[in-house]
């Protein structure tokens, strides 16, 4: 799940733009000002939206200059009820990707998000590496680590959480997780996928593994 920080002054505007963001999938937090959003800086975020006049006296500029001091490549979009041409140049110098003018659809911004995320972490992703909220699963190595602490996981535990990674979303019966997991020769009692679950999801808790009453598991 990626991760967005949205830096607007306006509290109104700012629980509309959660709302869309959550919807479309994404984990995000909001500030109304500036020194607090500069205080989150070195906290995992993907992407962040930064409305360029806040309410105190730290604006856009300053947050965006202070996450470039940090990560010159996390990528950020300005927004601003001001719709001068210095202003989108004077952002794009500090860094900034897109710049969007007040009032701007919500919509429109999620698909810019959408289209960001895309171009800088989905087609530059390495195929061996996973990330799920704060795990980092790297497929190759067979290792999952979470704050740079790695998270022992036995064979079956690692071949599962690969299993409903790779299908987020797709329900799995209790068969299926048997033929996947141990293999299409295995004939022992389909509660060991229970059994299995149970300990993966003790190991990983923000895991959410959901079961499917009657059936199985999914990973949503």
């Amino acid at each position: 799940m990626y991760t967005i920080c949205l830096v607007e002054d306006e509290e109104a505007l700012a629980n509309v733009v959660k709302l869309y963001l959550e919807k479309a999938g994404y984990k995000t937090i909001c500030f109304t000002k500036g020194k607090e959003a500069i205080d989150y800086i070195g906290n995992k975020v993907d992407l962040w939206i930064l409305d360029i006049m806040l309410g105190d006296d730290v604006s856009g500029y300053h947050v965006i200059q202070a996450i470039r001091e940090k990560d010159k490549n996390v990528p950020v979009i300005f927004t601003s009820a001001r719709d001068q041409e210095i202003d989108k140049i004077f952002g794009l110098e500090l860094g900034s990707d897109d710049y969007m003018t007040k009032p701007y659809s919500s919509k429109e911004l999620v698909l810019r998000v959408n289209n960001i995320i895309k171009r800088v972490y989905k087609n530059n992703e390495n195929s061996n590496m996973i990330v799920y909220d704060d795990y980092q699963i790297n497929l190759d190595k067979r290792i999952v680590e979470k704050n740079n602490k790695t998270i022992k996981l036995t064979t079956l535990e690692f071949d599962l959480l690969v299993l409903l990674l790779k299908n987020k979303g797709k329900g799995f019966s209790r068969e299926e997780i048997l033929s996947g997991v141990w293999g299409e020769d295995y004939f022992g009692n389909d509660r060991a996928v229970d059994d299995l679950v149970r300990r993966l999801r003790k190991k990983m808790p923000k895991l959410q593994i959901e079961a499917i009453y009657g059936y199985g598991y999914r990973l949503s």
